[in-house]
């Protein structure tokens, strides 16, 4: 593939339309988006201060649930506040620079957050499977090394991508883009070239992306297999819970891509609005709901929580 450097071959903004065919509407969607992107920040924000101030939460379940806190602001971040621009106040260009930024951060931040789920499934396995070698296989050492791992095979996996939209040419100055943000094959398919090699590329990233279920899979046959060897229902409905907050995040985190996924492949008559909506509350709504389901589910989070909500209501003192 042959790399175009001239000035003439590279676009100097892209124009986001938002959701085509719904730009009467642009003010209403934006209601509910904004609403989402104010509970992930709440949400998230609020796991990250209650893991930092509470001393006692210093499992690695909780170093895993900071990365995903973390990924959930950095993801929800990189793209909501783009879509309200354009809903509010019309902001639809955006730089190349600017564009092929946001594109490597979603997909990145996306991929990370898969691999986390991945060494959350790790965690229950060993929670459960092994509980009282639990804190001597999942030492600190471990628990970087495989943060480290995530995040260099992230950037290795997705980092290609800007190469790629880099050298393609563009037969416009100004490009629209039928698109809410900057995304991968959304913007090679406006190119001006054969763009094949993008294609591909494509297609490594999202096998990639859904062998992540594999080793999931196989954590929770062993989990499953370990629970019915349990004596007594209640040490079976307690070790499930274990990881009933983790099941819930990974049907939040997946039943939308497949979603998307199928629809992008058979449902051709699905109108491009609706592929355009579906594609935006798949950023939004896993950020959101994440930090709802691990704090309402975990113990030890929802009574920190609540601690610092009763702490800070100061009594009203009246006077006659």
């Amino acid at each position: 593939m042959t790399c175009h450097n001239g000035s003439n071959f590279r676009p100097i903004t892209f124009f986001l339309i938002g959701i085509p065919g719904l730009e009467e509407v642009h003010g209403w969607i934006s209601l509910p988006f904004c609403f989402i992107y104010i509970v992930a920040l709440v949400g998230n924000v609020t796991i990250l201060l209650v893991i930092k101030m509470d001393q006692t939460l210093r499992e690695p379940t909780f170093y895993f649930l900071v990365i995903l806190s973390t990924i959930d602001l950095a993801l929800s971040t990189t793209s909501v506040p783009c879509m309200l621009g354009i809903f509010w106040f019309n902001a639809h260009e955006i730089n190349f620079g600017a564009c092929v930024a946001q594109m490597f951060l979603i997909h990145a931040f996306t991929c990370i957050e898969a691999g986390v789920l991945v060494a959350m499934a790790f965690d229950c396995y060993v929670a459960i499977c092994a509980p009282l070698h639990y804190t001597a296989i999942l030492t600190s050492q471990v628990l970087m090394s495989i943060t480290l791992y995530i995040v260099i095979f992230t950037v290795l996996l997705t980092l290609p991508m800007i190469y790629l939209i880099s050298c393609l040419p563009f037969c416009q100055a100004h490009v629209i883009i039928p698109h809410s943000y900057c995304e991968h094959m959304g913007i090679a398919n406006l190119s001006c070239e054969n763009i094949r090699a993008s294609g591909i590329y494509g297609l490594v990233v999202v096998s990639v992306f859904l062998l992540d279920p594999v080793p999931i899979g196989i954590s929770y046959v062993y989990i499953l297999h370990a629970v019915f060897r349990l004596p007594s229902q209640d040490a079976r409905l307690k070790a499930l819970s274990t990881c009933g907050s983790h099941i819930a995040v990974l049907c939040v985190f997946y039943i939308p891509s497949l979603f998307s996924f199928l629809s992008h492949q058979f449902g051709h008559n699905i109108p491009n609005h609706i592929h355009i909506l579906v594609a935006n509350l798949y950023l939004v709504i896993p950020p959101s709901l994440n930090p709802i389901i691990y704090g309402v589910r975990t113990k030890q989070i929802w009574e920190r929580v609540l601690h610092m909500l009763l702490k800070n209501k100061t009594p009203t003192i009246l006077f006659y």
